[in-house]
Order: C-alpha cells, then structure tokens, then sequence
C-alpha cells in the first residue's frame, strides 16, 4: 500500500509570495535549468526553488518547468502559463481556475 505524503511545514509554504488576480494565481518560481534531475527545492526568496534537467535553450527550460509543475501539483499543464521572466531565472507563472488556498494545499503536499 503506497504511504501517504504528509503535507511540507506551512510556513515553508506560507512564504511562497503567491499573487491573486482576476485572470488566476501567480506563482514565483526561481528556476534552475541543467540540473541533475527534476525536483522542487524548497523555497528561496519567496519563489519555489525548481530544478529541471533541460536546458535554458530556446525555451525548452521554461517548458520543462510548465510540464513539472503540472505533475508535481496536479495540474492540467493547460493551467500552468509562464507571465513574466522568460530568460531571467526568477520568473512568474499564472496557475488558472484555482483558489490561492487550494494551491498552496498542493504545494504543500509537492514539497513534503
């Protein structure tokens, strides 16, 4: 039987600076493109630290973190939109058709 994840520290989680607007939730990400493998990292500056094994070439990080997201939070990756920071390493993805209370639930579980 698989062990259920206990969800990360909330303040861990309550220091992801998340923005609710009317078109969704930005979520700041500080990402790290050329890493070993795929993981979430914790949190670093107010941002979700992730770490993808793509490259940051053409886009193709910014895609590996939408398509990272999408699995670790559970999430349709039609959901997950990169707003801001497209050749910056802190960067700002709007999630749609979430509550900010709901999303900071699936980060908690994501980083536990």
């Amino acid at each position: 039987m698989a062990k259920e994840k206990s969800p990360a520290d909330p303040r861990l989680v309550a220091s992801i600076e998340l923005e609710t607007r009317s078109e969704g939730v930005y979520l700041p990400v500080k990402a790290q493109p050329g890493a070993g493998r795929n993981e979430l990292r914790g949190v670093q500056d107010g941002a979700l630290k992730v770490c993808v094994t793509q490259v940051a070439e053409k886009g193709k990080a910014n895609k590996a973190i939408v398509e990272f997201l999408s699995k670790s939070l559970k999430l349709r990756k039609s959901q997950i939109s990169l707003a801001s920071g497209e050749l910056a390493s802190q960067k700002k993805f709007l999630v749609t058709e979430i509550e900010e209370s709901e999303l900071r639930d699936k980060l908690a579980l994501a980083l536990a």
